[in-house]
């Protein structure tokens, strides 16, 4: 996935992109003015989605440039890479966040990020959490009737979106062999008998928590839908329309593999509207 470049003015209206990417013929990262105007009255956005490398240079390369015109820059990186590799060695999340912080980006906007870890360690960060957008594009107008956490980890997450819906939560956990650190089962606590439930994660990479807690529940397909904030979907994860009615996520990271009925959320106007 490129970096995609956009521009618009300090009073908030579209304006005509100052930056067009490329890369030299060796492979480097590069931007230039395609559009000179007063950078004084211009804030520079860039848009990062994934975790791609080359695509961080770029966004170094970009922050250079709107730096040394003295415009403002805005990244809006909805998966912040690193979140998961909150601990050990190597410390992922602070690798990660070492790089987004030394180009100088004025503000960062991410998404819903898996560790409040990284959340400490990126300067200047803007966090938009997702219960709203959950409640305005997924629950409203429809018949779920509850929120599932699939682990403990998905807690309070699962939580605050029950809240923003009006819905109780109810929690699963999934077990694992303590000899071979393996999953071996999942529980959850009584369901009601009828009506539709939503799961709600921050991520599915493999989908293997979440085909394991539909096999759990005994519920089909048809009274189980899924969210996850980003939708990785390695592996197996196509699997997961066999166990989910409906599965939504956003478009924070380019999907590894379709998956059947995907329904995907644009980010961007939510995004935006944090840019200061």
């Amino acid at each position: 996935m490129a970096v995609e470049l956009s521009t618009r003015t300090t009073r908030g209206t579209q304006a005509t992109p100052t930056f067009s990417s490329m890369r030299f013929p060796a492979g480097e990262a590069h931007v230039k003015v395609a559009h000179d105007a007063d950078a004084g009255d211009l804030i520079e956005i860039a848009t990062l989605r994934g975790t791609n490398g080359d695509d961080l240079l770029m966004l170094g390369m970009w922050a250079d440039a709107v730096r040394q015109r003295g415009s403002r820059s805005v990244a809006l990186i909805p998966y912040l890479p690193g979140a998961r590799q909150d601990r050990g060695l190597p410390f992922g999340a602070k690798v990660y966040a070492d790089v987004i912080n030394g180009f100088g980006i004025d503000q960062v906007v991410a998404f819903d990020p898996h560790s409040p870890v990284i959340v400490d360690l990126v300067e200047r960060l803007t966090v938009v959490t997702s219960e709203t957008i959950v409640r305005d594009q997924v629950v409203a107008g429809s018949d779920y009737s509850g929120i599932i956490a699939p682990d403990k980890g998905a807690v309070a997450r699962a939580t605050a979106v029950a809240d923003a819906c009006g819905l109780p939560v109810f929690r699963a956990e999934k077990h694992r062999n303590p000899d071979t650190g393996k999953l071996d089962g999942f529980t959850c606590e009584p369901l009601p008998d009828s009506g539709r439930l939503l799961v709600v994660d921050d991520i599915c990479d493999g989908g293997g928590t979440f085909t394991g807690l539909a096999g759990a529940t005994g519920l089909p397909k048809e009274r189980l839908g899924l969210w996850v904030s980003h939708g990785v979907f390695s592996g197996r994860a196509p699997q997961l329309a066999e166990h989910f009615g409906e599965i939504v996520t956003t478009d924070s990271y380019p999907a590894q593999n379709p998956i059947e009925g995907l329904r995907t959320i644009e980010l961007t106007p939510y995004l935006t509207e944090q840019i200061r």
